[in-house]
């Protein structure tokens, strides 16, 4: 008897390391989302799905049954996803959009960690539509951020047979990187019912962690993995026409400016990308803010040449000390060239150098941008990272005495069990003329398991740490005053702690944070508290996921230098200010045809007070458009210094004609910064990666008298050598 269970469990054992496997097969499919190939029907299937919403950990109901093989080029993945009805529910057919695409429709998700070192990974997603969706997953301090500003080759098509949704999924192997020496994978699958609401996961994830989490994805072998020799170049020429008419100084200028970008794939994991007098005609416009403090807002890169193994370059700092801000090469002057190697040298080192050429251009001498960044894994829990960033004025082919350079080091921690994590850096920068006080030190610890969490983190920045091609706004105070801008270092320690209860077995309610305290206070160089702010809020969220919230915020500001919220000429002046706000607010649930949802908020605000509304309503024909309205009103009384109201108001228009031709548009209107803006843009991928594009863009003033309009066409086709 012993000797049968023994066998039994020898035969369980064998089969799980058997369903663990990415298994090889000299085989094609025709990709038609039909599975109708042999091979579907001899692979062993990965199932048993979870829910990670609703009732978390608990085996879900609507089961999926997921396949994988590659053929040495190509990785096909196949799912099936029973439902409860037949009915398809899709939010948008644009590509890349995640929250509306993705998250808001019947979809699919397929998560690799290629060199299972739990730092970046590949993000894919299909709708029921067809949308795609790629992107980086990257580390981002205690958690994991997402970047759908990448994009890569790979294709899917779907299916349905009565009341099941069928996937069929071919990505190109030289789309991913990897090691040969390194056939572990790390994969998650998820499923996403929009009708019910409901995420489902090939692997446990609690509540606590974000659903891309690389930690909890789950181990399989690659069969046969080897060096992916076939169309190693990728050339993409394009040529961009634009015509721009400037109304106030009725002036116009017409250009035609031709441009190309080249991937190669060095090895399966290495690759270098190159670019060529780049145009980003093409690239969404940014979504406006209204700004009421008085620091820069961060603006997220969305070039692609920046985007591939962007993570190596972005990650260097902290949530506003970050050396490398991808964003200020080629924001005064146009890109001339640049290219970048990127990737894993070995299992566990991975390596990044980039350098960027800008032209001279009005006052904006030419310049030269270069980084170096080499990440190595020390062990399962700590992983380090150095890196140097430079810039430099050129003159042709020689380098001038302008220079800055930033060089450091990171540590990151992260416990077995998931629920610490940790993050050191050590940081110093050269600037010529400049010398002293130019360190930077960062010390953060977050804690979190399922129902609390917290962190606790001090940093230190010196007035001479320096970073031109960063993002340092804290270490910039503008004196309205006298209008210059003084450049002062300063500590900062923050804390939080965030207390939450989940409902598994409730029929109303998913999970309450009844306590979520926060605290970010800074000190100026003479060990003076200059600015704490006290966040205190709590938050309901209902089975449907529409949720409910509210809070308070205390504000204690020594306020050293002159602000002009209101930019009327009569700023508040130095002195110290204590205010306290109120705010609450309302979500609809997001599987609705029609969302909403707003907050408002009351309080004083320096020697006066300021309330806010905000409104986002959202109303979808699917499968054929959206249309989305985002509204907010800033109403600011500073008593004898005047008083004045912000509006900001945002319109998105998006018009599917499938899942390859859109047209979008945006219109903007902000009165904080005098402008109302329409972008429009029609998008034809008429070939995988290869675009034609029509941008229309009309800017005004706030009482609507045109400044400047223009068109930009651009057309790039894209080789596979």
């Amino acid at each position: 008897m012993k000797n049968i269970l023994m066998l039994i469990v020898m035969c369980i054992t064998l089969l799980q390391v058997q369903a663990q496997r990415i298994v090889y097969s000299n085989t094609s499919i025709d990709l038609d989302g039909e599975l109708n190939e042999s091979i579907w029907e001899t692979l062993i299937p990965e199932k048993d799905f979870k829910n990670y919403i609703p009732n978390n950990g608990s085996l879900a109901p609507n089961t999926t049954v997921v396949k994988m093989f590659h053929n040495g080029e190509k990785l096909y993945i196949s799912a099936v996803y029973t439902d409860v009805n037949p009915t398809v529910q899709i939010g948008s057919l644009k590509r890349d959009h995640i929250g509306v695409s993705g998250a808001e429709s019947d979809s699919f998700a397929i998560i690799i960690d290629t060199y299972k070192q739990q730092q970046s990974g590949f993000f894919f997603i299909v709708n029921m539509g067809g949308a795609l969706i790629d992107a980086l997953v990257a580390r981002n301090r205690d958690g994991f951020r997402v970047n759908t500003s990448w994009n890569t080759i790979w294709n899917a098509k779907t299916s349905t047979k009565g009341n099941q949704k069928i996937y069929e999924i071919e990505i190109p192997l030289k789309a991913l990187g990897y090691k040969v020496d390194s056939p572990e994978w790390g994969v998650m699958f998820h499923t996403r019912n929009i009708k019910l609401n409901e995420w489902t996961t090939n692997t446990a994830i609690d509540r606590n962690y974000q659903l891309f989490d690389l930690r909890f994805a789950k181990t399989f072998q690659v069969e046969n993995l080897s060096e992916n020799k076939t169309s190693r170049f990728a050339v993409t020429p394009a040529v961009t026409m634009n015509y721009a008419k400037d109304v106030t100084n009725n002036t116009d200028d017409t250009t035609l400016k031709p441009s190309v970008d080249v991937q190669f794939n060095v090895s399966s994991s290495l690759k270098l990308d190159a670019t060529i007098n780049p145009d980003f005609s093409q690239i969404d416009v940014d979504q406006q803010v209204t700004n009421l403090s008085r620091f820069s807002v961060f603006f997220p890169e969305r070039r692609n040449f920046f985007l591939e193994n962007s993570d190596l370059f972005t990650g260097l700092g902290v949530r506003g000390v970050n050396p490398f801000y991808s964003r200020r090469i080629g924001a005064n002057s146009e890109i001339s060239f640049g290219l970048k190697l990127s990737g894993n040298i070995s299992k566990k080192t991975r390596l990044g150098v980039l350098n960027v050429a800008t032209k001279s251009e009005d006052n904006s001498p030419s310049q030269n941008y270069g980084a170096l960044v080499i990440q190595q894994q020390l062990s399962n829990a700590f992983t380090a990272t150095g890196f140097l960033i430079n810039r430099q004025e050129t003159d042709g082919f020689s380098f001038l005495n302008d220079y800055n350079r930033v060089a450091g080091v990171n540590i990151n921690y992260q416990s077995k069990n998931n629920k610490w994590t940790g993050l050191a850096n050590i940081a110093g920068s050269a600037t010529n003329n400049i010398s002293g006080d130019n360190k930077f030190y960062n010390l953060g610890i977050w804690y979190n398991n399922i129902n609390a969490s917290g962190h606790l983190g001090v940093r230190k920045i010196g007035t001479n740490y320096i970073t031109d091609v960063g993002f340092t706004p804290r270490l910039y105070n503008f004196d309205a005053l006298t209008g210059t801008t003084i450049r002062e270092g300063y500590t900062q320690a923050s804390s939080r702690i965030s207390l939450t209860k989940f409902y598994k077995n409730s029929t109303t309610f998913d999970r309450h944070r009844y306590f979520n305290m926060s605290n970010q206070s800074y000190w100026d160089d003479l060990g003076t508290i200059t600015q704490a702010t006290t966040v205190l809020n709590n938050d309901l969220v209902f089975k449907n996921q529409s949720s409910v919230y509210g809070g308070l915020r205390y504000e204690y500001v020594q306020l050293k230098y002159a602000f002009d919220p209101l930019n009327n000429g009569n700023p508040i002046l130095p002195n110290l200010y204590q205010y306290l706000d109120f705010g609450m607010g309302y979500d609809s649930a997001d599987n609705k045809q029609f969302q909403y949802g707003g907050d408002i908020s009351y309080g004083s605000y320096y020697n006066g007070h300021k309330n806010r509304i905000r409104i986002n309503t959202q109303y979808r024909l699917t499968p054929l458009a959206r249309l989305q309205i985002r509204y907010e009103r800033n109403g600011i009384d500073l008593n004898e210094l005047g008083k004045a109201t912000f509006h900001l108001a945002r319109f998105t228009g998006e018009i599917f004609f499938s899942n390859r031709l859109n047209w979008t548009t945006y219109i903007q209107y902000n009165t904080q910064f005098d402008n109302f803006n329409i972008n429009s843009r029609l998008q034809w991928e008429y070939k995988p990666l290869s675009y034609i594009y029509l941008v229309i863009s009309d800017n005004y003033n706030q009482d609507i008298t045109r400044k400047n309009w223009g068109i930009a066409f651009k057309m790039n086709y894209r080789f596979d050598f």
